[in-house]
Parts: structure tokens; C-alpha cells; sequence
């Protein structure tokens, strides 16, 4: 359908996204000026359906946002951390590093375990009760440009597409939603920010985005198991030394316990699976005692943004900007982003609320890029800018070394030795093929402390109608089979977190590394929980995700 066909809307400000960025900016905008008309555009079926994070929270964000949300009964912030353990882990046993040894900005206290999830629906509570607009199961699916090339706008998804592209019975064309100025917040490697960067080459003289797969489980544990305020971090096993990772436990309040793994998505053998390291890691001797007795709650799996500084692409585009993990601001040594989103959502705004003070419309927010390497999320982002290249130069061992070092020369002399190094290849780029590496033989799941894909993804609430075009589209078949199957052994049906890939034979067996059999490529599109690994790390870039049907995905509870 044409732009002219569709029905639209005019606001001031479009913000595409729920997530900590778009709702701290539309409550910004209407903090500094009430009456602009403010909206926010959210793919989940509700508002933190679509959000998954560990996570503990800096409240910086949210203490200038909402600087008296101590004094209401209803905020999520239940639990503070008490308490930080950081452990190496080999195959039998673990060491804890004493706490002296990290950096002060490693430090937790003060901060707070949380559902990111529950946190923005209470932000969106603060949203709605200013004024702004948010429409939950509605997916940007397009950028709405005018003649002179700048953002005027996005449309949502049409609804109601049979799988063949025709218009079934339930049929109902997106909406134009149309703004003054266009805030990008739709989370890792979203479908809009990609094509952004690329028309107005806003990662160019930057160094590529790098990412990080991260898996998380929801466990009601046992009292006697359950030390609320608990922040423990760990890496080493089951990762050898040379894939980067790491992993988490965080004890929440009501006896429950977020446990999550993070696997560098610069990986190189197209054997490892993320999953099964995952499972693997809660066997551990330290980490399995947590969950005797427990009740796996929840699931789910999301990209990370791992770049940091040197990759932050520029920020304002004609018409708009990026904020929040759309703009690749996750500080990776503290696994922390949702505080800078919340201080980018603000800083867009009041630039926003300035130039359309001003009666300006579609320009560039200039000041914008200008001006976020001086605030505190440069600042927090330029310390640990080379921790990440250090650990895939130096691997485990001597990187994570040099990268503490070097978070306590930027701390105390605002130095650093390796100036700011290169992340050099893409994560796509860094698989290398199956011929060079063994197989892994992970083990079978036990269905009590470990378990499979499908068990998984049910616990996510994930939906799909399955007679609509599928959202993961594969733009070369035949290279696909020539080259993600022959070459690599099928690495698609290791990385998805969530079964959506899978090479079978004739008889519908899997055959993702058996070469010289007549194979096909399935795609079970109704599986995805949106992780976005699938277009991140195909060696090809052959797969490209787009929303789906608004509404449709994940229902992430207290996740």
C-alpha cells in the first residue's frame, strides 16, 4: 500500500520503542513541554513484553528523570544490591576475586536487582499520566521520508497478510504515524536503525558494532537458597579461553533468582551453541546448589549491544535520532545499558523540545551527536572502551587482565596505554569454517536443572500466527545451502536460542553438519523470541529480521 492510501496521524515527537530510552525521552519531552503531543510505538503486546535484561540497574537515570521516585509505594526498585561476588570458574571448581582488585566503577552497591521489564511499565505509567500516547502490539515496519530525504514519520505493519502476500479475511493496512521528529529506540540491531545507518552511512569512520548473545531463566529458588541483594558474576567455564563471555546470578526479592549467560558473538567455531553453554554453565559445582529445589519460572534470549565507545554510530540523522541500544550504549564489563538509555532518552528530548521551540521540523538534532561524548554516557562508555578488543585480542586470560588494568589507569589518570583500539572484523566475519574446528558433544538435558530449546520457548509466551509471511527472510537460499550448510556446518541451528533453524534431510532429520546429503532449510518463524542473532551472525549476512504482525513474539513476565 502506498503512502498516500494509508491513514495517519500527526504528532510533534514519534518515538519507536518502550524500552527505557523512548519512555524516558517521552516523559522528558512532556516534563519540559506539555503540551507537544508525544507518542510511543511498541511491537510487544504490551508495554515490556519485548524486554529481557539481567539486570541490575544504575538508578542515575532514573534519580535525574524522576528525582522523587523513592517516595512511591509502586516503584520496582525492590531489592538493592547487598552484596558482589565476581568468581573465575574452571571445569571442577572456582576462585572468587577479592573485591579490592575491581575498579570502583565494578562496584554495585547502590544499585538495584530488577525486572527491566516491570521497570517500564512503571515508566510508562509516569508516560501516560503526562499525556503521551503509547500503543502497545503496533510494529514500526517502515520509514516515511519526505522529498528533500529526511524522516517525516514511520508506518506500522500491516495486518492480516496471508503467508503468500495477499490479503487474507482479518485485513487492515498500517498507519503513518508522522512527527516533527522521529526518536529511534527499538533495542539491538532493530529493523528501522539498520536502515538508517545505512541510508545516511551513520556508522561510517566508526569502528562495526559488535554484540553478544545473552540467555537469561527466571527460578523460584528455596528459601535457604535465596540471599536477596546477591550480585555474582563469573566467567571462565564451560567458555574455553579464547570465546569471550561471561555469566550472572542476581537474587531479587520473593525468593526468586535471575541466572543468565552472555557468549561474544565474535565467536569463531560454528559448533558452540550458546544454549547449551548455557545449560552446561548451571552444573557448575558453584553455581548448581542454587537451584536444587527450585522452579524454572521464565526464559528468554536477546542481543546485546558490545562495541561501546568507538562503535556508537552517529547519532542524529535528518529528521531524528538514535537513543538507547539502538545507538549501542552498553557499558559491557558492568553488562549495564539501561541507564545510559534512560540518560540518552533524555538528552534527545531536550534537544527536540529546543528545536521545536525554535520551529524547527525534520532538520538535523545536531546538538544532539555533538553533545553525548561530554555528558555521562561518554563518560561511562570511554573509560571501558577497550576491554572488549582487549579480551578478543589477548582471549580470556591475559585480556581480562590488561582490560582491568586498563579500567584502572582511564579511573585514576584518565589514561590509557592502548589509546582506543580497533574491534577490527564483524562478529559475522570472525565464524570461521566447520573444516577448522571439532565438533562439541553438548550433553542431553535433564529437564530438571537443564533443558531443551522447545521447553524453553514455551515458557517464553512466545506466539506467532504461522499464515503470515515469515519475518526472518532469507535473501539467497542457494547460498545458504552452499555456503551456511557446506561450509560451516549449519551454524544457524546452534546459535538460535529459540529452535527456529534447522537443516533436515529427506526424511526431516536433522543434518545441519552431515555433508553430501540432499538437505533442506527450515525456519520455524513462529519459535523467535526477536534475539536478533540469527541477523547478526549468519557468515553471509544473509538473513534479515523484520517485525512481524504487531503484538506477535515473546510475553516476557517480570523478565
Amino acid at each position: 500500500m502506498s503512502e498516500t492510501e494509508r491513514e495517519s496521524m500527526e504528532f510533534d515527537v514519534v518515538i519507536v520503542g518502550a524500552g527505557p530510552a523512548g519512555l524516558s525521552a517521552a516523559i522528558r519531552l512532556k516534563q519540559l513541554n506539555p503540551d507537544l503531543s508525544v507518542v510511543v510505538l511498541e511491537k510487544g503486546a504490551e508495554v515490556g513484553a519485548h524486554i529481557l535484561s539481567g539486570a541490575v540497574v544504575d538508578p542515575i537515570g532514573i534519580d535525574r528523570l524522576l528525582p522523587d521516585w523513592r517516595d512511591e509505594s509502586d516503584h520496582p526498585f525492590k531489592t538493592p544490591v547487598t552484596d558482589d561476588h565476581f568468581l573465575v570458574l574452571g571445569p571442577a571448581g572456582s576462585v572468587r576475586l577479592p573485591n579490592i582488585l575491581m575498579p570502583p566503577l565494578m562496584n554495585n552497591h547502590g544499585n538495584y536487582i530488577v525486572s527491566l521489564g516491570n521497570v517500564c511499565r512503571w515508566l510508562a505509567g509516569h508516560a501516560e499520566a503526562l499525556g503521551v500516547e503509547i500503543y502497545p502490539g503496533f510494529a514500526a515496519a517502515e520509514v516515511l521520508y519526505n522529498d528533500a530525504g529526511s524522516v517525516i514519520g514511520v508506518a506500522t505493519g500491516d495486518m492480516g497478510v496471508e503467508r503468500d502476500g495477499s490479503h487474507g479475511p482479518n485485513y487492515a493496512p498500517g498507519m503513518a504515524l508522522l512527527g516533527k521528529y522521529v526518536l529511534i529506540g527499538e533495542g539491538v540491531r532493530g529493523s528501522l536503525a539498520k536502515q538508517l545507518i545505512a541510508k545516511y552511512a551513520l556508522g561510517e569512520g566508526r569502528e562495526p558494532q559488535k554484540f553478544g548473545i545473552g540467555l537469561k531463566e527466571l527460578w523460584q529458588v528455596a528459601p535457604e537458597n535465596h540471599r536477596p541483594g546477591l550480585v555474582q558474576h563469573s566467567f571462565g567455564w564451560p567458555l574455553g579461553g579464547s570465546t569471550g563471555g561471561g555469566s550472572f546470578l542476581y537474587h531479587l526479592e520473593d525468593n526468586q533468582v535471575a541466572v543468565g549467560f552472555v557468549v561474544h558473538l565474535n565467536y569463531k567455531n560454528p559448533y558452540l551453541a550458546p544454549f547449551e553453554e548455557f545449560q552446561r554453565f548451571k552444573t557448575h559445582p558453584a553455581i548448581r546448589g542454587t537451584f536444587d529445589g527450585a522452579k524454572r519460572l521464565s526464559y528468554g534470549a536477546r542481543a546485546i549491544t558490545e562495541g561501546g565507545y568507538q562503535s556508537v554510530p552517529k547519532l542524529s540523522f535528518p529528521g531524528g535520532a538514535l537513543i538507547g541500544c539502538s545507538a549501542g550504549l552498553v557499558n559491557v564489563p558492568r553488562i549495564k545499558g539501561s541507564h545510559n538509555a534512560v540518560l540518552s532518552g533524555m538528552l534527545a528530548a531536550e534537544h527536540v523540545a529546543e528545536a521545536i521551540a525554535g520551529g524547527r521540523a525534520h532538520d538535523e538534532l545536531a546538538g544532539y551527536e555533538e553533545a553525548w561524548r561530554a555528558t555521562d554516557i561518554g563518560k561511562d562508555l570511554k573509560r571501558v572502551r577497550n576491554v572488549k578488543p582487549l579480551w578478543s585480542k589477548f582471549g580470556l586470560w591475559l585480556g581480562v587482565g590488561l582490560g582491568g588494568l586498563d579500567m584502572w589507569l582511564n579511573t585514576l589518570f584518565g589514561f590509557s596505554p592502548f589509546g582506543t583500539m580497533k574491534h577490527g572484523k564483524t562478529d559475522a566475519a570472525a565464524l570461521e569454517p566447520a573444516a577448522q574446528h571439532k565438533k562439541i558433544e553438548y550433553p542431553k538435558p535433564d529437564g530438571v536443572l537443564t533443558f531443551d530449546r522447545l521447553s524453553s520457548v514455551f515458557l517464553s509466551n512466545t506466539n506467532h500466527e504461522e499464515d503470515q509471511p515469515v519475518h526472518l527472510q532469507v535473501k539467497d537460499m542457494e547460498l545458504q545451502k552452499r555456503s551456511e550448510h557446506d561450509v560451516y556446518a549449519g551454524p544457524s541451528s546452534r546459535y538460535c536460542p529459540a529452535g527456529v533453524y534447522e537443516w533436515v534431510d529427506a526424511d526431516g532429520n536433522a543434518a545441519a553438519d552431515r555433508m553430501g546429503i540432499e538437505v533442506r532449510f527450515v525456519i520455524n518463524a513462529q519459535n523467535c523470541v526477536h534475539c536478533k542473532t540469527c541477523d547478526i551472525k549468519d557468515p553471509n549476512q544473509n538473513i534479515n529480521w523484520v517485525p512481524p504482525q504487531g503484538g506477535e513474539g515473546p510475553v516476557y513476565p517480570n523478565m
